[in-house]
């Protein structure tokens, strides 16, 4: 039988505190050289996040801010956002040298790829919403004002919905990931996920209806996503091995 393939000897807590504290500060560093690097750029960014609604606005109208310090905070909160998003590889690797001298070697084998496509899932996830939701959500609010209603969006109550869908539209594109996670992990099978697919489609809608806009188009736009992305899942979970079979095997 083969020797486990890492080192069992416990490591002292202020040893895994200090490894922690320097990973965090390496974080919190890398953020912070971002977002000074993005400030000067912070009313761009929001003019070209904002681009999807000024767009689709009636003729004439703009958009306003209601709020005497928003021209400012808005754009801040914005750019904010846009440096955590551009370092988060960064932050993911930062996290996985915390954990992989913890981890045997058919874990590393399985996580390797999975942090890979959970990065590149969740920005497809805010590439969805940017580029297809946006435009016809806003679209379609922009086009049902009652007569003699001037439709002039705030910028920060626009930037509050927005960000909400796209972490929201990030977090749906993560399901495959969470859904070859459980299988992996042994919580649950194929056969169980696919005799469980008519609940899982009706929680879509209703995961739908919570996270987006009250309309049946926003709803519609984030369910049949989730509900895609779960046949995705059960589709690779087909190849993949419970963990402790792989384990069992490499013994």
């Amino acid at each position: 039988m083969n020797k486990p393939d890492i080192d069992d000897t416990p490591m002292p807590l202020v040893e895994h505190l200090t490894e922690l504290r320097s990973r965090l500060l390496r974080a919190l560093l890398a953020v912070t050289l971002l977002l000074a690097g993005l400030l000067p750029f912070s009313n761009t960014i929001y003019a070209f996040f904002s681009e999807p609604l000024r767009k689709l606005l009636p003729q004439g109208s703009t958009m306003i801010a209601t709020d005497v310090t928003s021209t400012f905070f808005a754009p801040f909160k914005l750019t904010l956002v846009a440096a955590l998003l551009v370092a988060m590889p960064y932050l993911l690797y930062q996290v996985w040298n915390f954990i992989a001298p913890g981890l045997y070697r058919h874990e590393k084998r399985f996580a390797i790829p999975l942090f890979a496509s959970s990065i590149i899932l969740f920005y497809s996830g805010m590439a969805f919403a940017y580029y297809v939701a946006f435009p016809l959500i806003f679209g379609f609010f922009s086009h049902i004002a009652p007569e003699g209603v001037a439709y002039t969006p705030d910028i920060t109550k626009f930037l509050d919905v927005a960000l909400k869908m796209l972490f929201a539209f990030g977090f749906i594109f993560e399901i495959p990931v969470a859904t070859v996670l459980l299988v992996w992990t042994g919580i649950t099978t194929v056969e169980a996920l696919t005799k469980k697919r008519p609940y899982v489609i009706v929680g879509c809608f209703v995961a739908g209806a919570l996270l987006s806009p009250p309309d049946v188009l926003s709803q519609t736009l984030m369910a049949l996503p989730m509900w895609l992305l779960f046949e995705a899942g059960v589709i690779f979970c087909r190849f993949v091995k419970p963990a402790e079979e792989t384990e069992t095997a490499e013994s």
